[in-house]
Order: structure tokens, then C-alpha cells, then sequence
């Protein structure tokens, strides 16, 4: 048992009951599976056989009511009806002589359904031989055949209740053998149950006693070591749990034993290096006093270097502001040009047009004039009759002068406008031309400072970077010059720690003397 895993023990202990339970279990399974199909057999063929048997009594006395009308009825016709309505249910009662011949199996069943067979035959050759008896008119023997033909017909009726009877024992057979298997089943559960429970008491108590034992064993040799006794012998048997802790304390307690041997050994040297570590942290904590004080000098200036930068990008970053909104205005300003040289251009194409109108005026003119002088002629050759109307034609000849005069002045003037007009949409057109060299000059200045402000930025960027970075530094420099402090402290302490090492460690006592054995099995 000492060889077996304690995992083995359990499992084996529970693998056995398990067993138990699942013989158990398979036992009851079968037996309850049994008797329900017993059951199951014993309701259904005996009530299908019974309703068979009590519906063939059934048929049997309606087909002796008949009989007895046919028998008494006079009316050969009357008789024929009834002996149709015989026959059918005869054919009936074939049907189901034919169904139970098949079904009844018990030999109790069988022997009384063949005594129920010969008492049909002689009913029903006794109820023909009635028939026969009443056709021939031999009413005495029919009558004398009739009451034999009734004792016959009981006696049909008593070998069916005979069959029921059979049917009946042999159910009562089948629920004692159902009862006696119940019975058998619960035995035998009883008696694995009672053998799971002492297996599982027998399983229990040995693998109690293979782990404890061992255990208590572990239990004296840990606390042994742990009020630093490390002289006892250990050692152990078997390849369980119990014996591997026991190889493991043994283990242990040879470890122990060099280690303690060795820090008794090295508490010395780390007293002497620790006053060595303390001389040099010494020296280290100067040393990094000077850096720390060179990085906040260098820090200050990255500071001063970092404004100046930052102040050159904020007036790089001004200047492409005002850059851009001179951009703006200037393209505006070109905008404006340009309506303004469509606007001159409007102007000289209706000077030009307001000239083409005056032409047609004065040409109006002229034709009015030369009319009102023919009219003046025609007038001349009238006489005395035509007089007003040459001075009427010498008015409109007047007019027509003033306004071919005043046609001409407009024009004259009208040219003077269009040449000034078209003087001035040159000019506008240079204006134009140049405004647009303004606009794009001012754009690659724009560009230029964008350029001039996005490198500035970068620059910022990175000095305030240069400057964290010796910030960092500078931090990082005097903590390091703390951890120095804190590293001299720690020497000092691990000088009194290692004093105190030795003390402790002088409290173990070693296998300087005969050992004491312990055997464990």
C-alpha cells in the first residue's frame, strides 16, 4: 500500500464503491424494468382477453334470445330473419374463438377454451336438430330438444366463465411473480449496499491510516527544523506522497544545514565589503553633487535659448498672419480692378453706341433739312398760295440746322469721352496686371513665412525637448545623487544587519556532534 499514490489509494477506494453503486444501480434498472414489462403484459393481454370473452358471452345470449323467438315464432318468414340475424352474430363469435385460439398461452386458458369449443359444437348442433325437428313438425321432440338445447346453452356460457377464471389465476400468478422479484431485488440491493458500505469503512480507514501516520511523522520533523535543529537524520521509505515529503524535508533540511554553513561563512566578507561600498558611495555622492550643479547651469541656459526660440516663432507666426491678410486685401483689391475694367469696358461700348445714335440723328437732320428746302421750292413755285407754308418750311429747316448743329457737338463730345474712356480702361488694365503680380508676390511671401513659422515651431519643438530632456537629466541626476545617499545609508545598515546575520544564524544548531537517526516506513 506505501508504494501506491495517494491519488491511487482514493481513486481505487472510490473506484470500488462506484463499482458497487453501478451494480446497484444496473440491478434495480433491470429489476423495475422487468417487472413493468410484466405488468405492462399482464394489463394488456388479460384485459384484451377478458373483454373478448365477456363480448362472446354477450353474443351467446342475444343469440339465445333469438333462438327462443325463432323457436316460438309461427311466421316461417319471421324465422328466416331471425336466423340471418343469427348467423351474423355466430360469424361473430367465430371471429373471436379465432382471435383467443391465438392469444390464450397459459395451459389453465387453453384447456378451457377447448372445453368452451366442444360446448359451442354441441349447443349448436342441438339448437339444428330444434330446426330441424319444428321444419318436420315434430313439436314434441322440438320441445323436448329445445330444453336440452338450454341446459346445453348454460353450459357454453359456464366454460366461458371458466376461461375468465383461468384468466384470472393466471393473472394473480403473474403479480406473484412480479412480488417475488420485487422481493429478490431489494435483497440484493440490500446486500451491495451493505457490501459498499463495508468496503468503502475498510477502504476508508486504510488509506486514513497509510497518509496520517506518515503525515504526523513530517509534522515532529518540520517542527524539529523549525526550532533550528538541523542535526536530526531523516529518512524515508516507499514512493507515495508521505515518502516524497519526507525525501523533500530531508532535502530541506540538508540544504539548510550548507546554507547556514555558508552565510556563517559570508556574513564576514559582507561586513567588509559593505564598508567598502560605504567608502565609495562616499566618493560617488561628491561627484554627483558637481554634475547636478553643472546640469542646472546648462538647464537655465536651455531655458533662456528655449524663450528666444520661442519668441522667434511667435513672430514668425505673426508676421505670416499679416502676410496672409495682406494676401487677402490685395486679392481683393484685384477683384475690385477687375470689376472696375469691366465696368470701362461697359462705358466704351455704350459711348460707342450713344456716337452710333447720333449719327442716325444727324442724319435725321440732314434729311429734314434737305426736305424743308424742297418744301421751301415747292412753296416758292405756289405763289402767293404757298407762302405759309414756305415759312412753315423754313422753321423746320431752321430746326433741322440747330439740330444737325447740336448732333455734331454731342458727337464731338461724345468721341472726347470714348477716347478718355478708353485711355482710362488702359490704365485700369495695367492696374489690373499689376495687382495680380502684387497678389502673387504677397502669396510666395506667405508661403515663404509659413515655411519661415513651421520651422520656427519645429525648432521650439525640439529645444523644449533638448530642455525636458536635461531637465530630465538634472532630475534623474539628483536622484541619483539621493540613491547614493540612500545606497551609503544602506551600506551602514547592511553593516548592523550583518552583525545582526550572525547572531541569528549562531542560533542553528549544526551536525557537529553524533546525529540522531529517524527512520520512517
Amino acid at each position: 500500500m506505501k508504494n501506491l499514490k495517494i491519488g491511487t489509494r482514493l481513486g481505487l477506494a472510490f473506484a470500488v464503491v462506484l463499482l458497487l453503486l453501478a451494480v446497484m444501480t444496473v440491478v434495480g434498472i433491470m429489476r423495475l424494468q422487468s417487472a413493468s414489462t410484466k405488468t405492462e403484459a399482464l394489463v394488456a393481454e388479460n384485459v384484451r382477453n377478458e373483454r373478448l370473452v365477456a363480448e362472446w358471452q354477450k353474443v351467446v345470449e342475444v343469440n339465445a334470445a333469438r333462438t327462443t323467438a325463432a323457436y316460438m315464432v309461427a311466421d316461417p318468414a319471421q324465422q328466416k330473419s331471425i336466423e340471418a340475424q343469427m348467423a351474423a352474430s355466430s360469424g361473430r363469435a367465430t371471429e373471436i374463438q379465432d382471435a383467443l385460439g391465438k392469444l390464450l398461452t397459459h395451459p389453465a386458458s387453453r384447456a378451457a377454451y377447448d372445453k368452451v369449443l366442444a360446448n359451442r359444437k354441441a349447443y349448436v348442433d342441438q339448437r339444428k336438430a330444434v330446426y330441424k325437428a319444428k321444419a318436420e313438425g315434430d313439436a314434441e321432440t322440438a320441445a323436448r330438444l329445445f330444453i336440452d338445447m338450454e341446459a346445453r346453452r348454460v353450459s357454453y356460457l359456464g366454460a366461458l366463465d371458466e376461461v375468465t377464471e383461468a384468466e384470472h389465476k393466471n393473472l394473480d400468478a403473474i403479480a406473484a411473480e412480479i412480488q417475488a422479484g420485487n422481493r429478490s431485488g431489494r435483497n440484493m440491493l440490500i446486500a451491495l449496499g451493505a457490501a459498499a458500505v463495508a468496503l468503502g469503512v475498510g477502504f476508508a480507514w486504510m488509506t486514513t491510516r497509510s497518509i496520517v501516520r506518515p503525515l504526523n511523522a513530517a509534522v515532529q520533523i518540520a517542527q524539529t527544523v523549525a526550532s533550528g535543529d538541523l542535526s536530526r537524520r531523516i529518512e524515508a521509505h516507499g514512493e507515495d506522497e508521505p515518502a516524497q515529503l519526507l525525501k523533500a524535508l530531508k532535502s530541506m533540511n540538508d540544504n539548510l544545514a550548507g546554507i547556514v554553513t555558508e552565510v556563517r561563512e559570508g556574513t564576514e566578507n559582507i561586513a567588509t565589503a559593505s564598508q567598502e561600498i560605504a567608502s565609495g558611495n562616499h566618493d560617488l555622492s561628491t561627484r554627483t553633487e558637481h554634475q547636478a550643479s553643472t546640469l542646472e547651469e546648462t538647464a537655465s541656459s536651455m531655458e533662456q535659448l528655449t524663450s528666444a526660440v520661442r519668441n522667434n516663432a511667435d513672430n514668425a507666426r505673426t508676421a505670416r498672419e499679416l502676410a496672409a491678410t495682406a494676401s487677402d486685401v490685395a486679392a481683393r483689391g484685384g477683384s475690385v480692378v477687375n470689376e472696375v475694367v469691366n465696368t470701362m469696358g461697359s462705358i466704351n461700348a455704350a459711348s460707342t453706341r450713344i456716337v452710333d445714335i447720333i449719327s442716325v440723328i444727324d442724319g435725321i437732320a440732314f434729311q429734314t433739312n434737305i426736305l424743308a428746302l424742297n418744301a421751301a421750292v415747292e412753296a416758292a413755285r405756289a405763289g402767293e398760295q404757298g407762302r405759309g407754308f414756305a415759312v412753315v418750311a423754313s422753321e423746320v429747316r431752321n430746326l433741322a440746322q440747330r439740330s444737325a448743329q447740336a448732333a455734331g457737338e454731342i458727337k464731338t463730345l461724345i468721341n472726347d469721352t470714348v477716347q478718355q474712356v478708353q485711355a482710362g480702361s488702359a490704365l485700369v488694365n495695367q492696374a489690373g496686371s499689376t495687382m495680380d503680380e502684387v497678389v502673387s508676390s504677397i502669396q510666395r511671401v506667405t508661403a515663404i513665412m509659413s515655411e519661415i513659422a513651421t520651422a520656427s515651431s519645429e525648432q521650439t519643438v525640439g529645444i523644449e525637448q533638448i530642455n525636458q530632456a536635461i531637465v530630465q537629466l538634472d532630475n534623474v541626476t539628483q536622484q541619483n545623487a539621493a540613491l547614493v545617499e540612500q545606497a551609503a545609508a544602506a551600506a551602514s545598515a547592511m553593516q548592523d544587519q550583518a552583525g545582526r546575520l550572525t547572531g541569528q544564524v549562531g542560533r542553528f544548531k549544526l551536525a557537529a556532534r553524533p546525529t540522531a537517526r529517524l527512520a520512517i516506513s
